[in-house]
């Protein structure tokens, strides 16, 4: 958005989410607890780590519902801006952004993850901008309510990134399909249509809060939504999956995203909002900055950092490279967090004030 059609509720919500997922990255390379087991592994984990994780699952679908309600205020042609994005993302996923993960140029195999699958939506997106409102709202809707019913459908091969979790090659090259095409394109689009709504600010909490009664009501019958079912304990009742999204997973995190879009409505939150004006620069860059704070609280502690060149344990890399028992405590990790948010402050305020001094076309692009 250029700063004359910027929303501010809409630059906050993006800013929140953005602070929360630096804790679930800063989680993934600091925490001892995520170099051994799944937060929401219920056998292994706590409820502090439980939630820790639990809280960040609201980042990926409002970056999805955000990121179309972007492009409904985009001026000038959508389609052209979309696919070019689109594969804009598409490449930084796997040349740049696996580079500052892994410290590698081109790691194998390349996980296919939220940037890949953000450029893939965008450009899925491009065509479906032609379809009327009226009937991309229910299409998208159906999308992500009925996704579910697939889930006995097993892909193989690079059909995988479709809708489901899993590794394939192409020319002997490995791949993950960490988020899949379905219903990731569908959150985004129905963010595209909610842009006729965005400024009717009870309507959008009325929305939120149906949704959210609904993840409830459906969760509670335990029949559909979602394919791990509720055990009947508290914590299973909000562990819900994630790859790919169940019904029950996005109703859980959009419901109150979009109540909170409402909330933000003509309220200012400069401080947050500055997180949500550069959002593509501030997720590579606070991504780059956790991993050089790996070496350096590495260095402190264990007095090398040979073992960092490996993968780390909490991201498929093999836990006897790393010094035994790995890893910081919880409130440690959660200091590193508040660390890492404030230190992308200034520079990230630096470049949104950037994007905005100056209409240099690949500017857009960040």
């Amino acid at each position: 958005m250029t700063p004359a059609n910027r929303i501010p509720s809409i630059d906050a919500l993006r800013g929140l989410v953005m602070i929360v997922m630096a804790l679930d990255h800063t989680r993934d390379f600091f925490h001892s607890g995520a170099m051994s087991f799944n937060p929401e592994d219920l056998t292994k984990t706590t409820a502090a780590i439980f939630f820790t994780r639990w809280i960040t699952h609201f980042c990926a679908p409002t970056f999805f519902f955000l990121a179309g309600l972007g492009a409904f205020f985009k001026s000038g042609p959508r389609t052209s801006f979309l696919i070019k994005r689109g594969l804009w993302l598409i490449f930084l996923e796997i040349a740049v952004f696996q580079t500052i993960v892994f410290f590698k140029f081109f790691n194998t195999p390349t996980l296919l993850t939220i940037l890949w699958q953000l450029g893939l939506s965008m450009i899925v997106l491009g065509a479906l901008v032609h379809i009327p409102i009226k009937y991309l709202a229910p299409i998208s809707l159906a999308f992500i309510a009925l996704h579910n019913l697939a889930d006995p459908i097993r892909l193989t091969g690079p059909a995988q990134i479709l809708h489901q979790l899993g590794f394939f090659q192409i020319g002997g090259l490995g791949f993950v399909s960490v988020y899949p095409l379905i219903p990731w394109f569908a959150v985004m689009s129905i963010g595209y249509c909610a842009g006729e709504i965005v400024h009717d600010r009870r309507k959008l909490m009325r929305i939120g809060a149906a949704i959210t009664i609904a993840f409830f009501v459906i969760r509670a019958i335990n029949i559909y939504g979602e394919p791990v079912p509720w055990d009947g304990t508290f914590l299973s009742f909000f562990r819900c999956t994630k790859y790919p999204p169940s019904l029950d997973y996005l109703l859980m995190t959009l419901g109150p995203a979009i109540f909170a879009l409402g909330l933000f409505h003509d309220r200012k939150s400069p401080i947050v909002a500055t997180y949500g004006r550069a959002p593509l620069f501030y997720f590579l860059g606070h991504f780059l900055l956790i991993r050089l704070l790996t070496y350096a609280f590495a260095y402190i502690r264990y007095g090398t950092v040979a073992f960092l060149s490996n993968p780390i344990p909490s991201m498929g890399g093999k836990a006897d490279l790393y010094p035994a028992g790995f890893g910081y405590t919880l409130p440690e990790t959660y200091a590193v967090w508040i660390l890492v948010v404030v230190l992308m402050y200034p520079i990230t305020l630096w470049f949104a004030n950037l994007k905005e001094r100056r209409r240099d076309w690949w500017l857009s692009y960040l």
